[in-house]
């Protein structure tokens, strides 16, 4: 385990919650309210496939300007909440600051924009991260494999040599498509399990030994599959 790379979203910050004070004031705004169903399939997913979803469920024409323009409030009403502090996950400063004193390097890799996910950092602390890499950054953000590949190739390493911490489908998807090994930490929605996933009920658990132990067994089952 050369890396570590890390989702902020649900993994790092519970930040899911205050995606949903935004989400639920966009669709008051067209007096619509959102599904359980709609909120459970939207974690972890880019802002535009999120406002393609919106749209189609309130009965919206997706109308490219109106979708951007939509994207942008919901950026903004949302980086008014991430200035009022982030509340960490259960384990997950604890284990950050671990990591930095053993001097693993650490990437963050979100679907968030980048002036949004700035905001975040003000909060999380950029210190913690060689690199950091976002959704509007890359050619596809999550599922597609493109954020955990740009933040190997910045860290100059191979992605099977990085373990991905991720709490949701879409972004265990991303990472495992990658080809990194993958630690799951379900928030609020359960995410299947997989040969390249383990999972763990909460980051408070674990040490960096911990970490070590997951990505071993990954990758030792990964290359007896293949031997």
């Amino acid at each position: 385990m050369r890396a570590v790379l890390w989702d902020m979203d649900g993994t790092l910050v519970d930040s899911e919650k205050l995606w949903d004070v935004s989400l639920s004031a966009l669709y008051a705004s067209h007096g619509a309210s959102m599904s359980r169903e709609t909120r459970t399939a939207l974690v972890g997913a880019s802002a535009e496939e999120t406002m393609v979803t919106v749209y189609s469920e309130i009965g919206l024409e997706p109308d490219p300007v109106a979708m951007a323009e939509s994207i942008r409030w919901l950026h903004d009403h949302t980086a008014r909440l991430f200035d009022d502090g982030l509340p960490w996950c259960p384990g997950a400063r604890e284990m950050l600051e671990a990591l930095v004193a053993e001097r693993t390097p650490m990437a963050l890799v979100t679907n968030t924009a980048r002036p949004l996910a700035e905001r975040a950092l003000n909060s999380i602390g950029r210190h913690y991260f060689s690199i950091t890499v976002c959704g509007d950054e890359v050619p596809s953000g999550k599922p597609a494999p493109d954020p955990y590949l740009r933040a190997a190739e910045l860290l100059d390493l191979d992605p099977s040599d990085c373990l991905a911490v991720e709490d949701s489908v879409t972004g265990t998807a991303a990472a495992e498509k990658a080809g990194c090994a993958v630690l799951v930490v379900p928030n609020d929605v359960p995410v299947p399990g997989g040969l390249r996933r383990r999972h763990v009920r909460s980051l408070a658990d674990l040490d960096v030994d911990g970490l070590r132990r997951i990505y071993a067994e990954i990758d030792r089952e990964l290359r007896e599959r293949t031997a």
